[in-house]
Parts: structure tokens; sequence; C-alpha cells
């Protein structure tokens, strides 16, 4: 049975410098859409916004924290993030990550490839 879920945590340290950690969400059996059989399911994570949002090919932006904490979930395309604290991540379909890097130096985004990257962003409480 699956218990749980990896993503990949955008964090910062006390001095505001962002950096990656692996993560995983506990997943318990349970009923989402009833009659259809139970499954594995997180517990709900309030989220005020659900944004879709496409960054084009050849997209590159400047240094900057997330907006606010937020997990995105890669559609289609690959990005690369590149922390504050110098580490490199590579993105592609079927990607989530929890940004929380909200008030320091934050991390860059740089699209790779020939593919627009679409993504799902859920903005938390």
């Amino acid at each position: 049975m699956i218990t749980s879920m990896q993503y990949l945590h955008l964090c910062e340290d006390p001095a505001g410098i962002s950096y990656f950690q692996d993560n995983e969400i506990s997943l318990s059996t349970g009923d989402f859409a009833p009659p259809a059989p139970a499954m594995p399911i997180s517990e709900p994570m309030p989220c005020t916004n659900l944004l879709l949002l496409v960054l084009p090919k050849g997209w590159g932006g400047a240094q900057h924290p997330s907006p606010c904490r937020q997990i995105a979930f890669c559609l289609s395309g690959q990005l690369q993030v590149r922390a504050g604290n110098g580490e490199t991540r590579t993105f592609g379909a079927g990607a989530i990550w929890r940004m929380e890097d909200v008030a320091g130096s934050g991390h860059t985004t740089t699209v790779i490839g020939d593919e627009d990257v679409r993504l799902a962003i859920t903005q938390l409480v």
C-alpha cells in the first residue's frame, strides 16, 4: 500500500538563504469520492488560490522570493530552479515542490528545453 508521496521543499534558513529539502507527505486510506473505492489520500491543506500559468520557452527571471507559501505542480515542460545557496534542481512533468522562501533572497527559475512550462500553483493559507 502507498503510505506517502514525495515532494521537494524550497525553504530558507534564518539568514534568508533558500535551500532544497527532500520531504514526503503521509497518506492514509480514505474515502475521497464515495462510492468509488477508498484510496491513499493526505490530510487537507487550507489554501487561498489555485493558479494556472505558463512560463514560455526561453523564459528566465531574476532572483526573487516566492510571492507566498505555495505548492507547484509541473504539468509539462522542464525548468531549473536555483536556490539561494547555489543548489540547482530540474523539474519536469509530474514534479511537486513546496515553496516557502518568502522573506529572503529567494531563487532563480529558468525554462529549459524547447517547450513551454505549464504549472498549477496552489497558494497556501
